[in-house]
């Protein structure tokens, strides 16, 4: 997989062993829909990151820092590579940490915060609860993206963050919260 656009645009991103990274389609509608949504890309968390495809893909395309959690320490390998590959290193961090524990952890508040927990994880939806009702979030200015299965339903709700748009993409869907 490689970066769709910014200054790392064409670089290679390796995923962990047995990830699902969002597709180079998908990532290029999901940051033209936050551009059409006027999201500020400044500060940004990409949880579940897996390879850090979607938070490498805002460093390059102009946010300022990015946090990075994963509970996998392989992921997190993953992720500290791909930054380096990319250049990106310096503009990021990688917490290795169950995403429920992240507000215990972080610093917010987050301009943008990427979701793209695996299929099918029957606590994800409480640990983005848990995240969009802590201070890593502000209300109002916060976008978050809940990448997930275009077969399930998303929340109405995340918190104080209400669903604005849901696109579809083949098996996947994009889900974003105002």
């Amino acid at each position: 997989m490689r970066i769709t656009a910014g200054r790392a645009k064409g670089r290679e991103l390796r995923g962990p062993p047995g990830a699902r990274p969002s597709s180079g389609r998908v990532r290029a509608a999901l940051f033209s829909a936050l551009q059409s949504l006027g999201a500020d890309l400044s500060r940004v968390l990409d949880l579940y990151a897996g390879s850090g495809a979607l938070g490498i893909e805002a460093l390059s395309r102009g946010a300022n820092w990015c946090d990075f959690v994963d509970q996998s320490a392989a992921a997190c390998r993953q992720v500290r590579r791909n930054l380096e590959a990319t250049g990106l290193a310096a503009q990021a961090a990688v917490h290795c940490l169950p995403v429920e524990r992240a507000p215990e952890r972080l610093r917010g508040p987050y301009t943008l915060v990427l979701a793209d927990p695996p299929y099918g994880d029957a606590t994800a939806l409480a640990a983005l609860e848990r995240v969009a009702t802590s201070h890593l979030v502000e209300a109002g200015r916060t976008v978050l993206v809940l990448e997930h299965s275009a077969r399930t339903a998303p929340p109405l709700r995340l918190g104080p963050l209400e669903l604005v748009k849901t696109l579809r993409h083949g098996d996947s869907a994009l889900s974003f919260y105002r």
